[in-house]
């Protein structure tokens, strides 16, 4: 990962190595869980998709092999863009599950693995060797990260559908079942799977929250509609001072642990609803406000 994130990436793995090692045994059975209400969809599984999903960012340039890789081979495939890295456990854990959908679908499933390693390229593909990853991997870079919005956690992996589009994001180990019934129904195959859609509000792509109407941890509760509206424009144009270099609503998406945002966030409300000047001088919406 890029030395600026590195040591927020090796918290997450690190902090998750129980959390996800749950997860694994969780979210199976919680995936099951996903039913129809009524009768006749009590064995239904549930798969949900963006209503109205966006192109996918392009990766274009060479894979560890020094192959080209270029969005426009991906026409008519379904493609997982998965972010990872050697030194991310339940990354490790996934490579396995990864190759044997890839197996399994041949030439209609495009899996490109982008390495958030520090290590030199050629570590990495030593280490791709050992695991008999297959399928091309990609070094990350600034501009692709944040392409694809930030990603707060490893693995993550962004599915694309047929047409190009990014349709959903899974972060942490995510049942291959769970993939295999996606990745089916994506490509027209019969499944028994119920599709929703959903309006995509920072859960795909982070710049998106601006559209969210609710934030996690932030209450609007007794707001009218006038002060919600102004609360949340300032949400959107304020940054966070976590050092995140986030507005406080992408922090509250991204993050919904931290502190600071949590708190900026309240102090907002509290403002608009009294009717105070801000607090504090708001810095400019894409200005680091990390301090040494």
């Amino acid at each position: 990962m890029l030395r600026r994130n590195a040591r927020r990436f090796v918290v997450l793995a690190v902090a998750g190595l129980g959390l996800f090692g749950a997860a694994r045994a969780f979210l199976p059975r919680a995936f099951a869980a996903a039913r129809g209400s009524n009768a006749e969809g009590a064995n239904e599984p549930v798969i949900r998709f963006v209503k109205n999903p966006e192109a996918a960012p392009p990766i274009q340039g060479l894979d560890l092999l020094g192959k080209p890789v270029n969005k426009d081979s991906w026409a008519g495939k379904v493609v997982l863009v998965n972010f990872w890295a050697t030194w991310c456990p339940p990354c490790r854990e996934e490579i396995p599950e990864l190759l044997q959908l890839k197996k399994e679908y041949k030439d209609r499933l495009e899996i490109v693995g982008v390495s958030e390693d520090d290590d030199p390229p050629a570590s990495v593909l030593k280490f791709a060797r050992q695991k008999g990853m297959t399928y091309p991997i990609v070094m990350a870079t600034p501009e692709l990260v944040d392409a694809y919005g930030g990603v707060p956690a490893l693995p993550t992996s962004f599915l694309v559908d047929t047409q190009g589009r990014v349709v959903q994001k899974h972060s942490g180990l995510y049942p291959i079942d769970a993939y295999d019934l996606e990745i089916r129904s994506l490509l027209g195959m019969p499944t028994n799977a119920r599709v929703e859609t959903f309006v995509d509000t920072g859960q795909v792509f982070l710049k998106n929250a601006a559209n969210a109407t609710v934030l996690p941890g932030v209450s609007f509760k007794g707001l009218t509609a006038d002060q919600k509206k102004r609360a949340l424009r300032r949400l959107n144009s304020e940054n966070c001072t976590c050092g995140c270099n986030l507005t406080l609503s992408e922090c509250r998406v991204n993050d919904t642990e931290c502190p600071v945002s949590g708190k900026l966030a309240a102090q907002v409300v509290k403002e608009v609803v009294s009717g105070a000047k801000p607090a504090r001088t708001p810095p400019p919406k894409g200005t680091s406000t990390i301090t040494q």
